[in-house]
């Protein structure tokens, strides 16, 4: 256990300690009940650090489970990728792995129990008029003409719904509660639908299937969850949960507790949302390095260890908010910043050629990896005759603070020489295309032996060794903090949330990096090797976050 005095950190563990102190519960089980209908994202991280979390903390055991009770939507190419993105979090399941599918016989008798005690009933009414019948917020609903059908008679016409004899869409089973109830879960929900589509688990075993409110709680119950920790949008939902379990014999009766989920600024945190994002184009699928999925996270560059951070440093709550992107950010940064090797990469080149230096000439120049960890190591770098710098370190009529290079001016090579420019060349638009510079041999290493100061210092690959690649800027995917609240989030989208950069030159070291690995890119920020277009002849990488850090910045002057 690693919390050995159970000292409470957030009203959930007071539960749970209480509970424990009490002899209520023996050990703790959690669950992490996820929809196989899409790819797991940021939100969701929250949910599973919790569930796995307090588990682990507790010597206890968390589930996971997939709530599969409507395949029209599910799929096994998002089970297999709930499966990845658990694990990559850093959070294993072992034996503890379930599906609701699993246990649709047992929830085929709980709802013919509640036929059997008279809180349920057949109802033929169509989609259209059972929304009619409900009422609204301030009208209450009405009961279905249907309502008072004999036990027998719905017994008979439930075990016809699950012979298939009635056509898709003909009847629902429906719980017999309160038509007039405040709360419109409760408004005689529909338990049951007849959906003729074939299960990835079941097959064509089933033509009527439960809904999710129906099944979740039960199949908690099912499992001996003692602790049901669901986001806020459920607080309604848990009446109607106790309900159930208060009318069935289930064997064991979980206690359902609320949290406020995490809502990531400029981005969303919705399954259909992020769906419709997809199906219409504006991203190249789930595991897009735009969108807050936990795949799309990982393939633009961002750890699990900057996840759970996150994760940590938002807590529990009881209330919703919404999170700062510069956050996130921030948690990645410090991150990689004790882990990711140095390298240096020329992104917008500009051609430069060291007219002094001899056309054969090699330099091998010594690099540090990481200066955050100084068991890294070094590195050769090669420096020649002609090299590349960014454009943006060179200006023809600089301001009077640019320490950059311009004509006449100095400027020291990262871990090379002074270098002077001597003459700018253009092409017929009068566009620059190519510096000349002279060097100056004996300030290698930043030794400037007549005392002269060159304060400013660019970075640099050899045009000779260079390695070509392409680079893919992210910026963020909506241009409100908060799309959710718009009308339609998707004329929000950020047209300019990708840029593409082609033809950038990178140091020879980063031909052989494996895909996903991570680096930084000096004065850039931290990049990572896509792992799905990436290919070793055509090397493409993905801008995980710049260097910039806005929240820590935040913190300081809060602090």
């Amino acid at each position: 256990m690693s919390n050995p005095n159970m000292e409470p950190t957030n009203f959930i563990e007071d539960i749970i300690i209480e509970d424990l102190k009490t002899g209520k519960h023996k050990s703790i089980v959690t669950r992490f009940p996820p929809e196989p209908n899409g790819y797991l994202h940021i939100g969701h991280a929250k949910s599973i650090c919790l569930n796995f979390g307090l588990a682990e903390e507790y010597d206890g055991v968390c589930h996971l489970r997939f709530d599969d009770t409507d395949p029209a939507s599910e799929d096994p190419e998002f089970v297999e990728a709930i499966k990845r993105d658990v694990k990559w979090l850093g959070f294993d399941w072992g034996d503890n792995l379930f599906h609701a599918a699993d246990y649709f016989e047992a929830l085929y008798e709980f709802a013919v129990e509640l036929i059997e005690n008279g809180n349920a009933y057949v109802d033929d009414l169509s989609p259209e008029e059972i929304r009619k019948y409900r009422g609204s917020w301030t009208e209450p609903g009405k009961n279905s003409p249907y309502r008072e059908r004999s036990i027998e008679e719905n017994l008979d016409l439930f075990k016809r719904m699950r012979a298939g004899e009635f056509p898709d869409g003909a009847k629902v089973l429906r719980a017999k509660i309160d038509m007039g109830s405040p709360n419109m879960n409760m408004r005689d929900p529909i338990i049951y639908r007849i959906k003729r589509m074939p299960h990835h688990r079941t097959g064509d075993d089933w033509v009527i299937y439960p809904m999710y409110d129906f099944a979740h709680p039960l199949s908690d119950a099912l499992e001996h969850i003692t602790h049901s920790i669901c986001t806020l949008e459920f607080e309604d939902n848990r009446p109607l949960y106790d309900w159930f379990l208060e009318n069935t014999s289930v064997p064991s009766r979980p206690r359902q507790i609320e949290f406020a989920r995490l809502n990531l600024a400029y981005t969303i945190t919705s399954k259909r949302r992020l769906a419709r994002l997809v199906e219409l184009g504006h991203v190249g699928g789930w595991d897009d390095p735009r969108v807050p999925t936990i795949a799309g996270l990982k393939r633009r560059g961002y750890t699990p260890e900057s996840i759970r951070d996150l994760c940590e440093r938002v807590g529990v709550a009881k209330n919703n908010s919404l999170v700062d992107m510069a956050m996130l950010e921030h948690c990645v940064r410090e991150d990689l910043n004790k882990r990711a090797p140095r390298r240096m990469a020329v992104l917008r080149p500009l051609k430069v050629v060291i007219e002094n230096f001899p056309e054969d000439k090699v330099v091998e120049v010594e690099a540090i990896n990481n200066p955050e960890d100084p068991s890294m190591g070094k590195r050769k770098l090669p420096l020649t005759r002609e090299i590349y710098i960014e454009q943006e370190d060179f200006m023809e009529d600089p301001p009077r603070r640019y320490r950059r290079l311009a004509p006449g001016r100095e400027v020291r090579l990262r871990y090379g020489y002074v270098i002077k420019c001597e003459d700018v060349i253009k092409n017929d638009e009068g566009e620059v295309v190519e510096l000349r510079v002279s060097c100056d041999f004996d300030t290698l290493g930043g030794k400037t032996p007549d005392g002269r100061k060159v304060r400013g210092i660019i970075h640099w690959v050899s045009a000779e060794h260079a390695v070509d690649a392409e680079v893919r800027l992210y910026d963020r995917l909506f241009t409100v903090e908060n799309p959710a609240e718009r009308e339609d989030f998707v004329d929000y989208v950020n047209p300019k949330s990708l840029e593409i950069l082609t033809g950038c030159k990178l140091e020879p070291s980063l031909k052989d990096g494996a895909l996903g690995s991570f680096y930084q890119f000096e004065r850039q920020g931290y990049f990572c090797i896509d792992t799905e277009d990436s290919k070793p002849d055509s090397l493409v990488f993905n801008r995980t976050v710049a260097l910039r850090d806005t929240w820590a910045k935040i913190q300081q002057r809060n602090g």
